[in-house]
């Protein structure tokens, strides 16, 4: 199997994003990272993050040939530790020191795991992730993307979950 690894970050751990992921992950084989549960600074201009998890997340997500970014989709976006971290990925591509970690991205495959109350992915969440795979050079692999009205019923789900399992295989 591709090694592969998981991005999480809700207000819900334990909700629909949440036991959708850890679904994909059990079938996986995958570790999941919970980017709530982790110190990670705002981007300044000063690089000044001294002692946050940034940088240590990002040099173990290297070892790592597939990132798979879940959030539920929050007001048309990510939610708030989620957009931090991307927000982060900036430190890898405008401080000099960084520059060669930023560049490591490059070819790695990116997918998305999301829920909503919408049967389609809504594209402005979907497009963030896109243009900023693609102006990372990483291959974005597409999404799993769950309609949750009457919240999640992983049963329901298992071909789209499973199908998506073999994606990332």
């Amino acid at each position: 199997m591709t090694k592969a690894i998981a991005l999480f970050s809700s207000s819900r751990r334990q909700g629909n994003t949440g036991m959708l992921m850890d679904q994909v992950a059990d079938q996986a084989g995958i570790e999941v990272i919970d980017l709530d549960k982790m110190n990670i600074s705002p981007f300044n201009y000063e690089n000044k993050h001294s002692g946050d998890d940034f940088l240590p997340l990002i040099k173990k997500i290297l070892n790592y040939d597939h990132i798979i970014f879940a959030s539920p989709v929050y007001w048309y976006s990510v939610s708030p530790a989620m957009k931090i971290f991307l927000d982060r990925i900036s430190d890898l591509l405008i401080f000099p020191e960084l520059l060669d970690t930023g560049r490591e991205l490059r070819g790695k495959h990116a997918y998305v795991v999301s829920t909503s109350i919408g049967r389609e992915l809504c594209s402005t969440f979907e497009d963030a992730f896109i243009k900023t795979f693609g102006y990372l050079g990483m291959n974005y692999g597409g999404a799993l993307h769950i309609d949750c009205t009457e919240d999640l019923d992983i049963n329901r789900h298992q071909n789209e979950i499973s199908a998506f399992v073999n994606i990332i295989r």
